[in-house]
């Protein structure tokens, strides 16, 4: 890429509109911009030195995920050492660089540094939004993981980049959401357990292969179920035989098969059959397929049954259903199934034709950015295989696992009481948004993400019980460290399913009335008056009168900011 000259004065005078208000947007989209193409930015130690001054003087604390970002299209890249080098810019004073110094790199390097007037930033404030998704999706950011539970940044470290690090953290999530026995807590007044839906969606060879490491944490669960169902059974025939060979059979009753034991549930499982696993293994299981048109396909086959079965499953509610071999009535009362699932966008709606059927709201959604980097693949220790990192991963986490379940009474976990007032705070703000741009029909998905944010929690709580032998007999309370990344994974995750449910085919009453909140909100400026709202209605054909409510619902529910006589600006 040729450089090109670059006259910091002819760029403050040819981008005026570059003030407070929308700076951090520039940056953003600069940061797109050279991610969308994986440019070196700074090939030498000098410019990527400056790049932190410039990041940590007008960001703080919160430029270091860009420096991340944008440091690791450098072919020796090291996380270490841009956490390193990026603490020593934090610390130093008086280095004279501003965030003049990313925009003279980007410049000079053919980079388009300029924001459209009508760009706006994707985030309302502390809510981040549905409209107008990021082309490129964010990661979830640096200071989540410093804070995980020791187990799973040992997970994490094993990690090749940002998106491959979300991978495994969400993945281990799902996986371990399985298995944590005697682990609950009340949540509206019923008890709920850790149990999470995952769908990791990407095109082909987008790394989402990776997410079969984290199978491994919970292979060692499997095995043991397997290998004592194998021993039962030999046990059953053993004794059949004995009936069998018995001539006089008053007296006896004919032996019951054994249940079958698996954590495990194949994808392409009935439905049937996947009820009685789960009822077999006392309501819990764990379906984990890398191919997501595999489940597809069965509900298809079976649609009403199987996607029902999986509904009620994510809220523990009763499941009946008829065994066909001897037609016998099951009740399973309190269903644990935890999903992990991959596969292309295509796959998505397969599964999930629109977002009113009841599965999107159920499910995280993480939808990888594909970036043009190839990967190192002699990279690491050679002497042990990631298979054999996550045997000794898994290995550890049995041991935890078995501990659990000798516990004599669950650990019932809960949010102290200012984090519950944080925790209603936050996601009353996200629903009165949410409905104000989407309407009823999308309340489904902000408060079942507040379910699925309580059992992350839950989750992070309960492994960072793993170095405590015996595990303590008390409630599980939740520290303010493991509340507030809950909170930062899903202000994360809401972006990428606003990805995917902007993807899936519109149904017949979206395609006869869009939208209008939300597109009149979309084609508003980053700042602007009245006359400007109007102009954009206009376009739109909305009424003067309607546009006026419009922005008067927008302010309550805090969508924009009416910051002065006229002036209305949406917040970052």
């Amino acid at each position: 890429m040729s450089k090109k000259t670059f006259n910091p004065k002819d760029w403050q005078i040819n981008n005026l509109d570059c003030h407070i208000g929308n700076l951090d947007n520039q940056i953003k989209s600069i940061v797109q911009s050279i991610e969308a193409v994986a440019l070196d930015l700074a090939p030498s130690y000098s410019d990527w030195r400056d790049l932190g001054f410039a990041l940590s003087d007008e960001l703080g604390e919160s430029g270091r995920a860009y420096y991340h970002r944008l440091s690791r299209f450098y072919p020796a890249y090291s996380e270490a050492e841009t956490n390193k080098q990026y603490d020593k810019c934090l610390n130093s004073h008086g280095h004279g660089i501003s965030i003049k110094t990313l925009f003279h790199l980007a410049k000079s390097a053919g980079i388009n540094i300029s924001i459209p007037p009508s760009t706006r930033n994707p985030h309302v404030p502390n809510v981040p939004s549905i409209p107008n998704v990021p082309s490129v999706l964010p990661t979830i950011p640096e200071g989540v993981y410093k804070n995980l539970p020791p187990f799973l940044q040992s997970i994490t470290a094993k990690a090749t980049s940002p998106e491959d690090k979300d991978l495994l953290l969400l993945g281990s999530l799902t996986a371990i959401s399985s298995c944590l026995p005697n682990i609950c807590g009340i949540y509206d007044e019923r008890t709920v357990y850790p149990n999470l839906f995952l769908f990791v969606t990407a095109q082909a060879s987008a790394g989402k292969g990776r997410l079969t490491l984290c199978r491994k944490l919970v292979d060692p669960i499997h095995r043991a179920l397997r290998e004592k169902n194998h021993i039962e059974y030999d046990e059953y025939r053993r004794q059949l035989s004995l009936y069998i060979s018995t001539k006089d059979k008053s007296d006896k009753e004919r032996p019951q098969e054994p249940p079958l034991r698996a954590l495990f549930i194949p994808a392409n499982s009935s439905a049937t059959a996947l009820f009685q696993i789960l009822n077999d293994n006392n309501g819990i299981g764990l379906m984990f397929e890398t191919e997501g048109d595999t489940l597809a396909q069965t509900f298809k086959s079976e649609h009403g049954n199987y996607s029902d079965g999986f509904r009620k499953a994510f809220h523990h509610e009763k499941i009946s259903y008829l065994r066909r071999k001897d037609r016998e009535y099951v009740e399973l009362d309190t269903p644990r199934l935890s999903a992990l699932l991959s596969g292309t966008p295509k796959q998505v709606a397969s599964l999930i034709p629109n977002a009113e059927n009841g599965l999107f709201s159920r499910f995280i959604f993480y939808y990888m950015n594909i970036l043009p980097v190839w990967k190192n693949v002699f990279a690491g220790n050679a002497d042990q295989t990631l298979d054999d990192y996550f045997h000794h991963l898994g290995a550890r986490f049995f041991d935890f696992y078995k501990s659990l379940q000798y516990l004599s009474q669950p650990l019932r976990f809960f949010f102290t009481p200012s984090q519950q007032d944080q925790f209603n705070a936050y996601f009353s703000q996200m629903q009165d948004q949410y409905l104000c741009l989407c309407g009823v029909d999308y309340l489904a998905t902000v408060r079942r993400l507040a379910l699925i944010t309580f059992r992350m929690a839950m989750i992070l709580s309960a492994l960072c019980l793993m170095d405590s032998v015996p595990v303590p007999i008390a409630p599980l309370t939740c520290s303010d460290k493991n509340f507030h990344s809950a909170l930062e994974l899903v202000k994360v995750l809401i972006l990428h399913a606003a990805k995917v449910y902007e993807s899936l085919p519109p149904t017949e009453e979206t395609l006869a009335q869009p939208n209008r909140n939300q597109q009149f909100f979309d084609a508003l400026p980053p700042e602007f008056s009245r006359q400007d709202y109007l102009t954009v209605a206009k376009n739109l054909n909305i009424p003067e009168k309607t546009a006026e409510k419009h922005i008067a619902k927008f302010a309550h529910s805090g969508l924009i900011n009416h910051f002065a006589h006229d002036k209305y600006r949406k917040p970052d």
